[in-house]
């Protein structure tokens, strides 16, 4: 037999409740325990961090990690972006089986490198993405990572499977950091991607690691951010602010 509340009371006790409940709230509001924030209102992130929200870790997401070993290539050429100096023409391919769409994986290329905050905001070097291979200066490959193992390791160097790389003329992309990013990296999927295309392209502009400057300071976009951030915040760009950001470099890699 279960049991009731006597007539009278029971439908009194879920208004004490919410009255005790609501008292509470306003209490702990008034001493700054607990933040009433209105629809739509977004965080503020601390000095030197972005507000990315609670992203800690990527969900783990389908890819195949073997591909057909051949690619095919982003159609169409795009606008010349920045102001002045050497124009550097790149071509986007990505690997057939890899399960992602030529196109699109340009347009996110095509965005990282034509942002003001990029490379061009030195306003000594121009990009600009074309399909005929003749043409290219470089190329970025989005490829499984069996076939970015092997395309790095032919230049030396090896990713296990893991790692993206630049090799001369070649900026190759892991489909696994491209689909997951790294753990506990604080920022969505799209801003590593962002990242890891700045970065191996930076090396293709001549560019060396660096170091973070500082605990809660943005890192450098050529900081090995896939390794970790030895306690800097996620960051994609190399410009903030218009102004080169960066880091001690580490001379040779």
């Amino acid at each position: 037999m279960s049991s009731s509340s006597p007539p009278g009371r029971r439908r009194h006790v879920p208004l004490i409740v919410a009255v005790l409940l609501i008292a509470a709230v306003l209490l702990l509001a008034a001493t700054g325990a607990v933040t009433l924030t209105r629809a739509g209102d977004r965080p503020h992130a601390p000095p030197g961090r972005t507000a990315y929200g609670a992203v800690d870790r990527p969900q783990a997401a389908a890819y195949p990690r073997t591909g057909s070993g051949s690619f095919a290539t982003a159609a169409g050429d795009t606008d010349v972006r920045g102001d002045d100096g050497p124009l550097h023409r790149y071509r986007v391919a990505v690997e057939r089986g890899a399960g992602q769409d030529p196109a699109a994986v340009a347009a996110a290329v095509d965005a990282a490198l034509g942002d003001p905050r990029s490379w061009i905001g030195s306003g000594e070097l121009r990009v600009q993405r074309v399909e005929d291979v003749d043409l290219a200066d470089f190329t970025v490959y989005l490829a499984t990572p069996d076939t970015s193992e092997r395309m790095c390791a032919e230049g030396g160097l090896h990713t296990e499977g893991y790692t993206s790389c630049r090799l001369p003329g070649q900026v190759i992309i892991n489909l696994a950091r491209w689909m997951e990013a790294v753990p506990d990296y604080g920022a969505p999927v799209a801003v590593y991607r962002t990242y890891v295309i700045n970065h191996e392209v930076g090396h293709e502009f001549g560019e060396w690691h660096e170091t973070c400057p500082g605990p809660g300071l943005p890192a450098p976009v050529m900081q090995q951010q896939t390794y970790g951030l030895d306690g800097c915040v996620a960051n994609p760009w190399p410009y903030l602010d218009g102004r080169r950001y960066a880091g001690e470099p580490v001379p040779g890699t």
